[in-house]
């Protein structure tokens, strides 16, 4: 053979293996995640993508930051009907009642899974999760990523110099030991609380199974109505506004901003998600800490005819799986969520994030590895979450414009703490305004 013959053969040969290699690249199922994570988090919904598109290759997965939780939604749906959507988007808890209402929008995840042929039982995730995203008959909507519920930190090192031994459960006992606490000096504030709405209205009905709204909190149906206003949320708050005025409680304001007045040691307990033992822990500066149950009251449970408290309700966030995708999109998105599901992926997000692990193999896997027992206090939102059936009043919510009416909440509750309103015409007014947003809701879900 001589020199040109072999040369036009090995460019030949070349040209063949460059077109196998392209024809290998265009075979490859590329989609786009868009999420909320930012700082480290976000660093490690990469690192997660990373690792599903190394495992295999068909799929890959670009994950894009898209800004916080009520930006990535707007613009989802807006991207949606530009026919410019990615395939699967995050969205925050209380923007699934407006996800499910988007017509066409979404392809539920039970579908999903099915038409792509992955293993999928729901009976496998946690119903106290999972029913916040799914219908009345179990079939999951969206997929739970980041979840999380409210419990109680509490400074140890102030309760040690003002002689409390423990944290009471309930809000009854619970008034007599933040006395004692402001008294002694130990601390200038009893407690305070992030999320004002979500832990303090919300998660107060759902643990005291009293209704925040009409239609099982929304799960059944867009005509739903609020009922929170109710004597046993009305005494409650009576009794925030007298802690108020006697330092046992401390309004902190809306979203997290409470947490500096627990990080400087002003108040010696915050309410707060389970997922922020991370920054408490680096927060400490030197103190102990301990992480409790969320209150409950045991007068609202005797009024319900309860002996004991239920579960707490979950906040944080879900991936949806966005419609008008082609098949080859549906079964990449699909992959990712099985691979999501699997036990060591989970168990590694909630170790390192402090969320929840969504199914029950991850919770097994994470007790039989030590890490709660290593960890003192991250058992705690997992076994209040499981720890009882939740009821129609503990399983969730889904009301339309949710983040406008948890605005309003806390508008009204605000009213409270600086004496405009008494706690009954301030819950009164949230449910007459919020009433109007539900009805606004309810004519473009039809």
């Amino acid at each position: 053979m001589n020199a040109f013959l072999r040369k036009s053969v090995l460019c030949s040969a070349l040209a063949t293996v460059g077109l196998m290699a392209s024809a290998q690249v265009l075979a490859v199922t590329q989609i786009e995640f868009w999420h909320s994570m930012s700082g480290a988090l976000n660093d490690k919904v990469d690192q997660m993508a990373d690792d599903f598109n190394h495992s295999q290759s068909e799929y890959r997965v670009k994950p894009v930051y898209r800004g916080d939780y009520a930006t990535s939604m707007t613009g989802a749906i807006a991207a949606f009907r530009a026919h410019k959507a990615p395939s699967i988007v995050q969205i925050f808890e209380v923007g699934t009642a407006t996800m499910m209402s988007a017509k066409g929008a979404i392809e539920p995840v039970h579908t999903l899974m099915q038409n792509a042929n992955e293993p999928f039982d729901p009976n496998s995730y946690l119903p106290a999760i999972t029913g916040y995203y799914s219908t009345p008959d179990n079939e999951m909507l969206s997929f739970p990523f980041n979840s999380s519920t409210p419990v109680l930190y509490a400074n140890r090192t102030i309760l040690d110099k003002a002689g409390v031994k423990k944290v009471p459960e309930t809000w009854e006992e619970l008034g007599d030991t933040l006395k004692k606490v402001v008294a002694s000096g130990a601390a200038k504030c009893g407690m305070t609380s992030t999320w004002p709405s979500w832990i303090l209205l919300e998660n107060f009905t759902a643990r005291n199974d009293l209704p925040l709204a009409t239609k099982a909190n929304g799960l059944e149906g867009a005509s739903a109505r609020l009922a929170f206003n109710t004597p046993q949320v009305v005494k409650q708050f009576e009794r925030l506004k007298a802690w108020s005025q006697d330092g046992r409680f401390s309004y902190g304001g809306r979203a997290d901003q409470a947490m500096t007045k627990f990080y400087s040691g002003q108040c010696a307990m915050v309410a707060a998600s389970s997922a922020s033992i991370a920054d408490i822990r680096e927060n400490a500066k030197g103190n102990t800490f301990e992480v409790d149950t969320l209150p409950y009251s045991s007068d609202a449970l005797a009024a319900t005819g309860r002996k004991k408290p239920l579960n707490s309700i979950i906040g944080g966030a879900s991936l949806w799986v966005m419609g008008g995708q082609s098949k080859e999109q549906q079964a990449a998105a699909a992959a990712f969520l099985h691979y999501l599901s699997a036990p060591k992926v989970q168990a590694d997000w909630s170790e390192f994030s402090g969320y929840l692990p969504i199914t029950q193999k991850a919770d097994k896997l994470i007790k039989a590895s030590g890490f709660y027992d290593k960890h003192p206090g991250t058992d705690t939102a997992i076994n209040q979450l499981t720890g009882t059936k939740p009821t129609d009043n503990s399983r969730g919510l889904r009301l339309g414009n949710m983040a406008q009416i948890r605005d309003i909440i806390e508008e009204e509750m605000e009213r409270i703490f600086n004496g405009e309103k008494s706690p009954k015409e301030a819950l009164d007014n949230a449910v007459k305004r919020g009433d109007v947003l539900l009805a606004r809701f309810e004519k473009t879900a039809r």
